[in-house]
């Protein structure tokens, strides 16, 4: 696979109604608010276009003169998938072409991982592609919060899970608070990648019993039988944002790198 950073667009679903999290796009961390600091990682990732995906002037009013499109959609989206398949249809993109879709409560996300999970999608012949990363202690893997996920040796997903995967027999049958060397423990970071004809696809798809079961919605596109590509992320995705404990951590974070 070449190392040359193909076109990409990256495409920010900003929804601004959020239970955990009221108004979460503009929840201000170090005074800027969420959503301005995640289009900000994806221009300086170097992306041909950078769409934020709203449901609310207030949010595309706090994105106005940073230099991205604003993309407003309807309200009743059951994902930010979804979101971004309206908005592939209104901009009309090429059907190979690569859209990045970051998280817009990934503010801290890396901009070597928004590259590299368009470089995994234009080195493989998927519809779509996403990144992971090792995971290094038992509580992590144990965690459901966690998602896991097995690959195959051609670099693509076999499976995501929120329980333990792969179930180390022997190892755990002795001690199940120290991961066994060896065994390939990967966490899913939640950045996609997919062609622009994908996504329309992908929206129409019905959802899935392991989906629903799992409460993962990447399933549904195993279980339509489309396969994703896998790649481990070059650098680590600080968490998301989904709670007030989480945009206090980031406070403290933020103030650690100055």
């Amino acid at each position: 696979m070449s190392n040359a950073i193909p076109s990409f667009i990256v495409a920010i679903p900003a929804r601004y109604g959020s239970t955990r999290l009221p108004a979460k796009p503009l929840r201000e961390i170090g005074g800027v608010p969420m959503v301005v600091r995640v289009a900000q990682r994806a221009l300086q990732a170097g992306a041909s276009q950078v769409v934020v995906a709203v449901d609310d002037q207030r949010i595309a009013d706090a994105l106005a003169g940073l230099g991205v499109d604003i993309c407003m959609t309807r309200s009743d989206h059951a994902s930010g998938s979804d979101r971004l398949a309206e908005c592939a249809g209104l901009y009309g993109w090429a059907g190979d072409a690569i859209v990045v879709n970051l998280q817009g409560d990934e503010p801290f996300a890396p901009t070597a991982g928004i590259r590299a999970v368009a470089q995994a999608l234009a080195g493989d012949d998927a519809p779509m592609a996403t990144l992971a990363t090792p995971i290094i202690d038992a509580e992590e893997l144990f965690d459901p919060n966690v998602v896991k996920l097995v690959r195959a040796v051609n670099g693509r997903a076999m499976y995501f899970s929120r329980a333990p995967l792969p179930w180390a027999r022997d190892g755990f049958a002795a001690d199940r608070h120290a991961l066994p060397s060896g065994s390939p423990f990967l966490r899913h970071i939640g950045i996609y990648a997919y062609r622009a004809e994908f996504l329309a696809r992908y929206a129409r798809l019905p959802r899935t019993p392991l989906e629903q079961t799992e409460s993962l919605e990447q399933l549904r596109v195993l279980e339509h039988g489309h396969p994703i590509a896998v790649r481990l992320s070059p650098e680590p995705f600080p968490p998301g944002i989904d709670t007030e404990a989480d945009l206090e951590r980031a406070e403290q974070w933020l103030r650690t790198q100055h």
